[in-house]
Formats: C-alpha cells, structure tokens, sequence
C-alpha cells in the first residue's frame, strides 16, 4: 500500500504586518520556500507533479493562482504546473492533505504542499470587501448580521470560564516559550532566512508579561477578554513541504522526516466558528486508533488564546505538550501559509526530540478545522 512521506519542510522567518517581509511580492516568498526545498534535498524540480499551495487572501497580489505564480518565480519548469486552495486559516493544511491524498492514490509520485500570505500587502478581508459573501440565507439560518472570529472567541472563552487572566497568561507564555525556542536554535533547520532582510521570527516579543498585557483594551466586547495581545498576529509569511512515498523516497536517496499517518476535517458551528478543532482532534484519533495520550506534541494553532485553552480543557491533552514552541500570538499568523508553517515547526521539533506522534489542528472560518496525526520515520 502507498503511503505520503515529508522527506523536507522549510519556511521563512514570520515577518510583522509593515514589516521586513512587506516589501516582498507573495509569488517570491513563495519562490523562496520552493527554492530552498529543492536545494535542501537536491531534487530536480521537474519530477514534482504538482504544487498544492494555500493562500485566503486570492485577489490583488495573490490572484490569478499564486502558486504558480511561485512556481515561475522560482525559476522551476515551466512543465511543474500548481493549484492553490482556500479553506481560510488551514488551507496550506489543506493543501498538504490534498498533495498525501494525491500520493497515496497513485495520482502523484512527486509533490509540494506549502502556502503563503502577505497580510502587509493582501489586507485581511481584502477578497469580501464589495459584495456580501454569506448570503441572507445563511445569515437568517443562524440569526445573525455576519460572523466574526472575535465574537466568537468571546463566546469560547465565556463558555470555557475563561478568565482575562488566564487568557493573558496564555498569551505571555507563548512569547516566552517562543523566546526561549529562538534562543535555543529550534528554528534554525527549519528556516530558509532572506538574507539582509529577515532571519527570525520578527513577532516576538520578550518580557511579555500578564501585567505588561493587562493595558490593552477588549477589541470585540467591552467587558470581554480579547485584545490585541491574546490573539494572533497579523503576519507575512511562507512554507513548503515536500511529499512522496517511502519507496519513491529511496529511489531518490531521501531520507523522510515523518510519514502522514492520519488526516482528518470536521466542522462545527459558524457563530462560535473556532471549536472544529475539538471534534476534528476527537475524529483524528478515533481513526488512527491512538489515544491522546500517545501524541508527544501538539500545535494547535493561537487564532485567540481560548481557542487552544478550550481544546485543551476538552481533549484532556497534557499543557506541557501544548505548543512546544510557542504559537501565532507570538510568531504570527500568516493566514493561508499557516498549516505549512505549523507543520515545519511540528515534524522538525519532532526528530529534533525523539517524538514519534504529533498532532496540528487549526480553527478555520466558517466553522471547520483540519487535523493531521504525523509519524516520526
């Protein structure tokens, strides 16, 4: 039987909105990515089938399919052709589902999963700004003028007993654990720098504290608990991975980091919008037959400090295998390159510790969550 390997996976350093990274076309920090992945496991690019690229924000800049606009900016054949996808936040984790499900069936030997966004250049929001993107329909169905992410997390973390403390204190632990994972050099093997631009995660913020957040005022709710610094950052940002089959894999001389053992979808309701990763992790365990105690590390992706604190509440999973390396409060969340940039980090922190499962999951708009059990080969 066939299965889908990641013999790579490389991603830029998060830039900031306005930042470092602003001033880079979304084709080239794509073409970023692509490159280094070539040049890390030395194949030729014209055996990749395809590239599967997310991106959420597909108009401006980042129309017209960016994925093969990347393709071209890499200076990879004109024969590699490329399809990009949108299921919002996950949709380079949808990307890499797409590309181990193209794998496994024989449709392809060879492919590229990865995503981007450039959030500096491509505004969040940009692709609904004219027209109604729901319907009425859809909106008098669940009684409400729009939906939005903010409320919702607002709902999660009144439903969970979330307090602003506990929020808070979430958010200043992402900072520090993604501080103390810089400084340790965790990044270093899976980031492709942009040299004399960016060659760290540019989001980070040290010393944050739960005192130094205690200032920032409620964005969607006055008496609420979300702010600016409990949820994520708006980000520019790229990754890619490269997937075979084992057996293609030693054709080639790879050596794979992690096999796709289990890749899952649910959805859940749209008003509240971020808990699918609750039932998506429950259905992705249910079909590997491993129990949540099996999986070493968990990324679960930082859209608002009560999305994971929620999930940790439900799951039972341990905190101490939460995020490892800190999350998308303090890295960023580069929208449609996100899965991508969350797989990196979770199969190279794997090998790097021994860790034979690893779990991601990411809420995503409209209510739905992916969900990818990883297997350290």
């Amino acid at each position: 039987m066939r299965d889908a390997v990641i013999v790579d996976a490389v991603r830029t350093p998060v830039g900031r909105r306005n930042g470092s990274l602003a001033g880079i076309h979304p084709a080239d920090l794509s073409a970023h990515v692509l490159s280094a992945l070539a040049d890390r496991t030395g194949i030729d690019p014209s055996i990749v089938d395809d590239v599967v690229w997310g991106c959420v924000g597909q108009v401006g800049d980042q129309a017209n399919n960016i994925g093969r606009s990347g393709v071209l900016a890499a200076g990879w054949p004109t024969t590699v052709p490329s399809t990009t996808v949108d299921r919002q936040c996950g949709s380079s984790q949808q990307a890499l589902h797409f590309a181990a499900a193209g794998v496994v069936s024989g449709q392809y030997d060879v492919a590229v999963a990865g995503g981007v966004e450039s959030m500096s250049r491509v505004p969040m929001g940009s692709s609904r700004q004219s027209g109604q993107p729901f319907g009425r329909t859809v909106l008098d169905r669940f009684g409400v003028d729009t939906f939005n992410q903010g409320v919702g997390a607002e709902m999660i973390a009144e439903k969970w007993g979330l307090s602003r403390a506990h929020v808070d204190a979430f958010a200043a632990s992402s900072h520090e654990k993604a501080a103390a994972a810089a400084d340790s050099g965790a990044f270093t093997g899976q980031i492709a720098v942009l040299p004399g631009v960016l060659d760290v995660d540019e989001g980070i913020r040290r010393g944050t504290t739960v005192d130094t957040l205690a200032s920032l005022k409620p964005s969607f709710k006055e008496d609420g608990v979300i702010h600016a610094g409990n949820a994520s950052q708006i980000s520019d940002g790229s990754g890619a991975l490269l997937i075979t089959t084992g057996e293609r894999a030693r054709q080639l001389g790879l050596t794979p980091i992690a096999r796709i053992h289990t890749a899952v979808l649910a959805g859940d309701d749209p008003v509240t919008m971020l808990t699918a990763p609750i039932p998506a992790t429950a259905k992705a365990l249910a079909k590997s037959g491993l129990s949540i105690a099996d999986i070493g590390a968990f990324e679960v992706n930082e859209a608002f400090a009560p999305v994971p604190l929620a999930w940790l509440a439900e799951t039972g999973a341990d905190p101490g295998r939460l995020n490892p390396l800190g999350g998308a409060i303090a890295v960023g969340h580069p929208l449609g390159g996100s899965g991508a940039v969350l797989a990196t980090r979770l199969v190279h922190h794997m090998r790097d510790n021994g860790i034979r499962y690893g779990l991601q999951t990411m809420c995503e708009g409209g209510g739905m969550a992916n969900a990818t059990i990883f297997e350290l080969l």
